[in-house]
């Protein structure tokens, strides 16, 4: 197998997260527009985040934010955001690395991203998994279709459980 000197996967993390920072500014210096608003799910012991003893004992490995109506002072920098948000009625700054999230889902839209834990990135950067796996998990964007949308392929045929479209089907006639 061939070796991914160009790294596809770190770039298309890296855009992904560029993503998440784009929406998060937004979000800071215009509010949330409409029905958006975002869970975030991140590791709480990855390294740069900052919660209260209090809530680290609470979600000693991963904890799932929402920035909806009750936030506040949200700040985004190159590699952060930090937030004001209540926890049982007490107020708490969260200081959360683009690093250590591991979802990110707006269900308004039902838009959403997944990205792979750090360390595993970094187990493939190290040459500790194969130099060129089948096309990576690492960041996806993840939509919900409509139940109604997937319709299996037949037995054998390319693409098992996908259905290739044309667009001709979608224009109007």
């Amino acid at each position: 197998m061939a070796t991914d000197h160009i790294r596809y996967d770190v770039l298309a993390r890296d855009a992904l997260r560029g993503v998440l920072r784009r929406v998060l500014t937004d979000a800071a210096e215009h509010g949330l527009p409409g029905e958006h608003h975002f869970f975030i799910t991140f590791l709480s012991t990855a390294e740069g985040v900052k919660l209260s003893p209090r809530l680290l004992a609470q979600y000693p490995k991963e904890m799932t934010i929402i920035l909806q109506h009750q936030f506040w002072d949200l700040t985004v920098l190159e590699d952060r955001f930090e937030v004001g948000l209540s926890f049982g009625g007490i107020p708490e700054r969260l200081v959360v690395p683009f690093s250590s999230i591991q979802n990110f889902f707006d269900p308004s839209v039902q838009f959403g991203l997944q990205f792979e834990a750090p360390d595993e990135m970094e187990d493939a950067a190290d040459g500790n998994l194969p130099a060129a796996p089948a096309p990576s998990p690492a960041p996806t964007a993840l939509t919900v279709p409509e139940p109604a949308a997937q319709k299996p392929a037949e037995p054998g045929k390319p693409g098992e459980g996908a259905e290739v479209v044309r667009l001709d089907r979608f224009r109007k006639k």
